[in-house]
C-alpha cells in the first residue's frame, strides 16, 4: 500500500536536487536519531518511510515535507527521487530489506550488527556487492567529532606509542523496555531469534569498529566472557572482550544492558607512552560529551576541543552522500564490518555462551 503523506511543497520533488532517503523501519533510532539528522541536513531529504506497521510509517513520513508511507519494500525503493536506503528494522530483517534496496539501485546504509546470524550477514554483504552500490554499516560514533579529534591526535602522534584502549558503553535494558514514545513494549533488542544476542551484539560492534577508527588498525585476535546477572531473559546483559590488535595494541571492551542510568556508564580512554586521552559521555546517540589530554611528561591535563553540537548521526549522512554522489570515497567497505562481525562471534568463550540467565532474586 503507498499512502502519500500530502503537502504543499510536494509537487518540487520532481526538481529537488537534494539526496533522496527511503527510511526502513520507523522505530526508535530511525525516529528520534537518524530522523532529525536527516531533517536537519541542507543536502538530504526523505523521500519515503516504509514499516510493516503502515501508521509508524505515516507517523514519521509525516515530518517530511512529500515524503511517502509506505508497507511495501518495492514500491518505497522505487519511489521517485530515492537514492539511499536507511535499514534501521530489527537485526533479523537486515538481509531482506538491505538486498531489496541495492537490487533497486539504492545505496545501503544498514544499522549494525548486520544482521542476526553469521549466514545472514554475508549473504547481504554479497547481495550488495553484486548489485554494486555503496553499502554502509551504521557505525555512527566514528563520525562522532569528539573520535574524530582523537583519532587525528593519535594520528599525529601526540600519545608516542599507543599501548591500550579501554571502553565502557552500558545502559540499562530490563525485559519491558520501550522506547520513548512507544506504547509497544516490544523489546525485540533481548529476543535472541530477532537481536541474535543481548547487549554484546547490540553494543560491542559499536566498540571494535571504533577502535579500528582510532587507530587505523583493528583488532586481530580476541575473548569474550559474557554475563547473565541481573535481568531475567534469554540474552546476556554484560559482556567484556579483551583482544590486541597487529601492533599489539590491547584492547577492553566492556558493555552492559545492567548499569543503571544514574551511574558513569560511558567512557573510552586510549593510552600511549606520551599522554592519555579520556572521553566521557562521546560514546551513544548525542553530541556533545568531554574529552581531556593527560601529559605523559608533566602530569598536567588540558581540555581538547572539538564540535559539541553536531551529531555523530550528521556526520554519518554527510560522508554517505558523499560517497554515492561522487563527492568522496566510502572509507569503511561492509567486507571489513563483516570481519569485525566473524570475530566478535568467534570470541565468545564456551562456558559463557551457555550460561543461564541469573535473576536478582536469584541471587538474594
Amino acid at each position: 500500500m503507498t499512502v502519500p503523506v500530502q503537502h504543499p511543497a510536494a509537487h518540487e520533488a520532481a526538481h529537488d536536487e537534494r539526496t533522496g532517503w527511503v527510511v526502513a523501519g520507523a522505530g526508535w533510532v530511525a525516529r528520534d536519531h537518524m530522523a532529525p539528522a536527516l531533517a536537519a541536513s541542507a543536502s538530504s531529504r526523505v523521500v519515503a518511510v516504509v514499516d510493516r506497521d503502515l501508521e509508524a510509517a505515516r507517523a514519521l513520513a509525516a515530518r517530511f515535507p512529500g515524503a511517502e508511507a509506505h508497507d511495501d519494500l518495492t514500491a518505497a525503493f522505487a519511489t521517485p527521487g530515492a537514492r539511499i536506503a536507511y535499514v534501521a528494522t530489527p537485526n533479523h530483517a537486515h538481509r531482506e530489506v538491505a538486498v531489496a534496496a541495492a537490487r533497486a539501485g539504492l545505496a545501503v546504509l544498514c544499522e549494525k550488527p548486520l544482521a542476526a546470524d553469521l549466514d545472514d550477514a554475508a549473504a547481504l554483504v554479497a547481495g550488495c556487492e553484486q548489485a554494486g552500490v555503496v553499502a554502509a554499516t551504521a557505525f555512527d560514533q566514528r563520525f562522532h567529532p569528539a573520535h574524530e579529534a582523537m583519532a587525528a591526535m593519535v594520528a599525529r602522534g601526540d600519545l608516542g606509542t599507543v599501548t591500550a584502549v579501554r571502553i565502557v558503553y552500558a545502559c540499562w535494558l530490563p525485559p519491558g523496555w520501550a522506547p520513548p514514545g512507544s506504547t509497544t513494549g516490544d523489546n525485540w533488542r533481548v529476543d535472541p531469534v530477532r537481536a541474535g544476542g543481548g547487549a554484546y551484539v547490540d553494543l560491542a560492534p559499536h566498540g571494535l569498529d571504533l577502535v579500528g577508527t582510532l587507530l587505523g588498525e583493528d583488532v586481530a585476535t580476541a575473548t569474550t566472557h559474557l554475563q547473565h546477572r541481573v535481568h531475567d531473559y534469554a540474552v546476556d546483559d554484560g559482556s567484556v572482550l579483551v583482544g590486541s590488535t597487529p601492533s599489539g595494541v590491547l584492547v577492553t571492551i566492556s558493555n552492559s544492558f545492567n548499569t543503571v542510568e544514574t551511574l558513569p556508564r560511558r567512557r573510552l580512554e586510549i593510552v600511549g607512552t606520551a599522554g592519555q586521552l579520556v572521553a566521557t559521555n562521546t560514546m551513544g546517540q548525542d553530541a556533545g560529551g568531554h574529552v581531556e589530554f593527560v601529559d605523559a611528561a608533566t602530569g598536567a591535563s588540558r581540555e581538547v576541543g572539538f564540535d559539541r553540537e553536531t551529531s555523530p548521526f550528521t556526520g554519518e549522512l554527510r560522508a554517505l552522500e558523499a560517497a554515492v554522489t561522487g563527492g568522496a570515497p566510502w572509507r569503511f567497505p561492509m567486507a571489513r564490518d563483516l570481519r569485525l562481525l566473524h570475530l566478535l562471534h568467534d570470541a565468545i568463550t564456551p562456558a559463557s555462551a551457555t550460561a543461564g540467565p541469573r535473576t536478582l532474586e536469584a541471587r538474594a
